[in-house]
C-alpha cells in the first residue's frame, strides 16, 4: 500500500518542482518598429558633392527598428543567469539595418548578475557608447543627435563590440563603474582588434555626472558590414540636472581617429515632459577639428513626441547643420546619404510613428 502511495505522490511532487523551476526563469520576446517620412534639402553624392533634395520613407526615424529576446534564471541569493539577443531590422525593406549585416548583430551576450555586480560575454555596447547616450538630450535619436556625430567619426566601432567581456559594479554611494575588454582573436597578435573601455558615473537625486574612455585598435578577425574595429581613442564627460519635468544636459567628447582627424564636440540641450503624453527635446552640437580649426560644424535639432498609448508614439523632428572647411557632419542615420554632410547649410525633418511590442 505504501509503495502505491509513493507512486501516486511522486508525479505530483515532480510537477510541483517543475512548476517552481519555471516560475524562477523567464524568456521575453520584444521589439520596436519605427518608420518616417524624411526630407533633406541636401544629400551627399558618391563624390561628396550635393546630389539635391530628398524626400523618402525611411526606417528608424527616431530609434532603430529591432527585435529580440531576453532571458533570466534565478540562481538564489540574489544572483541570476541572463542572456540577450537583439537584431536590427528595416521596416522599409526588411534588411538587417542597424545590425551590421548579422542576424543578432546588435547584442548577443550571456552573463551573471547579483549583489556584486554584473559580468557579460558576447556582442555588447561599450561603456563609452552607453555614457554618450546618457548625456544626449535627444536620447540618441537617429535624426539630429549625438548618435550622428558618433557614427560619422568612428562608424559603429564601440557600439557593437564583438568578442567582448564586461563588468558593471553595483551602485555604491551613488557611484557605479563599468569596464569592457574585447579581444581581436587574431593569432600571433594580441593587440590586433583589441578594444577596451571604462566608465564611471555618479547619481544623486536630480544630479548625474559621468565620464568614459575608449581605446581600440584596428585589425582582428571580426568581419562586419560597417567598420567596427576602426582605430580611435575616445574621451567624454557629461552632466545632467533634472528639475521636476525638465532635464538639462551637457557634454564634451573627443574622437581621435588614427590617420584621420581629432574632433572636439561640445553639446547640450533640454528634455521636457510637457504632459504625460507629450515630450519635447532639443540639442545643439559644435564640432571642431583640433588639427585644423577651419574644419568645424554646428548642428541643432528639436523633436516632439505624442504618445497615443504606452506602446505607440507619433513624432516630428526638425534640424539643421552647417559645415565649414572639410567637415562633413550629417543630419541622420539612414540609407539615403544623410549621414555624410555636404558643405554649407542643410535643413531637414521627419514625421513618423514608433510602436513597441
Amino acid at each position: 500500500m505504501e509503495v502505491n502511495r509513493l507512486k501516486l505522490v511522486a508525479p505530483v511532487i515532480l510537477m510541483f518542482n517543475t512548476a517552481t523551476a519555471c516560475a524562477q526563469s523567464s524568456v521575453t520576446l520584444f521589439g520596436v518598429t519605427d518608420a518616417a517620412f524624411e526630407y533633406s534639402s541636401k544629400t551627399a553624392s558618391s563624390k561628396g558633392g550635393n546630389a539635391g533634395k530628398t524626400f523618402a520613407l525611411v526606417d528608424s526615424g527616431v530609434g532603430p527598428s529591432s527585435f529580440g529576446m531576453a532571458g533570466k534564471e534565478d540562481l538564489g541569493s540574489g544572483s541570476r543567469a541572463e542572456f540577450m539577443l537583439v537584431s536590427g531590422i528595416s521596416v522599409a525593406d526588411g534588411s538587417f539595418k542597424s545590425s551590421n549585416g548579422n542576424f543578432f548583430g546588435r547584442q548577443a551576450w550571456v552573463g551573471l548578475s547579483g549583489p556584486y555586480g554584473e559580468i557579460k560575454g558576447g556582442v555588447q555596447y561599450s561603456p563609452f557608447f552607453v555614457t554618450l547616450a546618457e548625456s544626449d538630450p535627444r536620447q540618441y535619436s537617429e535624426f539630429g543627435s549625438a548618435l550622428e556625430l558618433y557614427i560619422s567619426n568612428v562608424n559603429v566601432t564601440g557600439a557593437f563590440n564583438s568578442n567582448a567581456v564586461s563588468y558593471t559594479s553595483p551602485e555604491l554611494a551613488g557611484f557605479q563603474g563599468s569596464v569592457m575588454l574585447a579581444l581581436g582573436g587574431q593569432a600571433g597578435s594580441f593587440s590586433a582588434g583589441r578594444q577596451w573601455s571604462a566608465s564611471l558615473k555618479y547619481q544623486n537625486g536630480a544630479v548625474l555626472l559621468n565620464a568614459a574612455i575608449y581605446d581600440g585598435n584596428s585589425g582582428g578577425t571580426v568581419q562586419t558590414l560597417f567598420p567596427s574595429t576602426r582605430q580611435f581613442e575616445g574621451r567624454t564627460v557629461g552632466a545632467s540636472y533634472t528639475f521636476e519635468s525638465l532635464t538639462i544636459k551637457g557634454s564634451f567628447v573627443n574622437y581621435r581617429v588614427a590617420g584621420s582627424h581629432n574632433d572636439n564636440i561640445y553639446g547640450g540641450g533640454i528634455k521636457y515632459q510637457v504632459t504625460p503624453s507629450v515630450n519635447v527635446n532639443s540639442g545643439v552640437w559644435y564640432t571642431s577639428d583640433r588639427d585644423d580649426t577651419a574644419n568645424h560644424s554646428l548642428m541643432a535639432a528639436a523633436g516632439v513626441e505624442y504618445s497615443l498609448s504606452k506602446r505607440t508614439v507619433l513624432y516630428g523632428q526638425i534640424g539643421t547643420v552647417s559645415n565649414h572647411g572639410d567637415m562633413k557632419t550629417g543630419l541622420a542615420v539612414s540609407d539615403l546619404g544623410f549621414l555624410t554632410g555636404v558643405p554649407g547649410t542643410t535643413v531637414g525633418g521627419n514625421l513618423g510613428i514608433r510602436h513597441t511590442f
